[in-house]
């Protein structure tokens, strides 16, 4: 029954034109992370410009509109790319980059530790 309200849900949302919302896998993110972005960002430091680094604090000081949604602030980071930072748009798959984004809000969150 619950499998057949959920499948209720998602075409009562297509029909009305709403994109449904998918969880972001952090799990995923964290492999994305290690491939792709642990050179530069290692423990959420940063080996390039040690103030930009992936700590909840400096998150909030230089990501743009990041008060207002903070994966969506890491997303846009990491799709476009920003100074020394190379976008990653093209070389990750828009799932990806939401699992990386998820990744990092919550190591942010925790500090790295």
């Amino acid at each position: 029954m619950r499998r057949l309200l959920s499948l209720f849900a998602l075409c009562l949302a297509l029909v009305l034109g709403a994109a449904p919302s998918f969880a972001a896998d952090a799990a995923h993110g964290a492999q994305i992370f290690s491939a792709n972005c642990a050179a530069c960002h290692i423990g959420g430091g940063n080996v390039v410009n040690a103030e930009r680094t992936l700590k909840q604090a400096a998150l909030e000081s230089y990501l743009a509109n990041y008060s207002s949604g903070h994966e969506e602030a890491i997303q846009s980071q990491i799709t476009n790319g920003k100074n020394a930072m190379p976008a990653f748009g093209g070389k990750l798959s828009a799932g990806d980059i939401a699992d990386v984004a998820a990744y990092v809000e919550a190591q942010a969150g925790k500090g790295w530790a």
